[in-house]
């Protein structure tokens, strides 16, 4: 297959997926190696932002995806939606920071970061798909760890988590680290256009943290 009818191939099968496609499976079916599946996605990535277009070619992770252009997406909303979509509260921000730099945590750990229960806020960020089950920690009890998701990538345009800024310092007083974290996050509250759109762990057993307010 000639370069220029892979693209068209690879642009065909992410258009029809609408959602990210593993790229083993992109060279399964397309009848490529690795190296130029890569070659002809980032190909196809360049080419769709030098002409500005209306849509993109992300890659999340070990996937690809096409996805429309951030800089349409107060279009996209007024035309599709016909309502301004539902931002994420100052807890399922922090939340999420937490979870996302510290993947994967149980919600014992979380829990024990922000000093209140946050099993509402994580079911929430579950039901938008920006965080999922990650396996259980092996210790008595056996909790359930949680990891960040590729809609998470997706909406903070990164291709993996080793693009998330820096982390504070841990000298810092919480309340700084959390409005910086927030400020890391803060493109997650514009990117958000849809409803589903190393590390310690702590012991999973303390004090039932305060409930956490609405």
């Amino acid at each position: 297959m000639e370069v220029k009818e892979l693209e068209s191939a690879l642009e065909g099968v992410l258009f029809a997926a609408g959602e990210p496609v593993p790229v083993e499976r992109l060279c399964l079916g397309l009848e490529v190696d690795r190296p130029t599946l890569d070659a002809v996605a980032q190909r196809l990535i360049d080419q769709y932002s030098y002409d500005r277009r209306g849509i993109r070619m992300v890659k999340l992770d070990t996937s690809y995806q096409l996805c429309s252009a951030p800089e349409f997406a107060p279009y996209i909303r007024k035309t599709l939606e016909g309502r301004k979509p539902a931002r994420l509260s100052q807890p399922a921000l922090e939340v999420l920071a937490i979870i996302a730099y510290y993947q994967p945590v149980t919600r014992a750990y979380v829990d024990q970061v922000r000093g209140v229960d946050s099993a509402y806020t994580m079911g929430l960020l579950q039901e938008r798909e920006l965080i999922e089950e990650a396996g259980r920690l092996a210790v008595p009890g056996r909790p359930m760890q949680f990891k960040t998701t590729k809609t998470f990538l997706r909406s903070f345009g990164l291709s993996s988590l080793e693009e998330l800024p820096e982390l504070p310092t841990p000298t810092q007083e919480g309340s700084q680290m959390t409005l910086e974290l927030e400020a890391s996050l803060a493109r997650l509250r514009e990117a958000e256009t849809e409803g589903k759109n190393g590390t310690k762990q702590s012991p999973d057993k303390q004090p039932g943290p305060p409930a956490e307010e609405a």
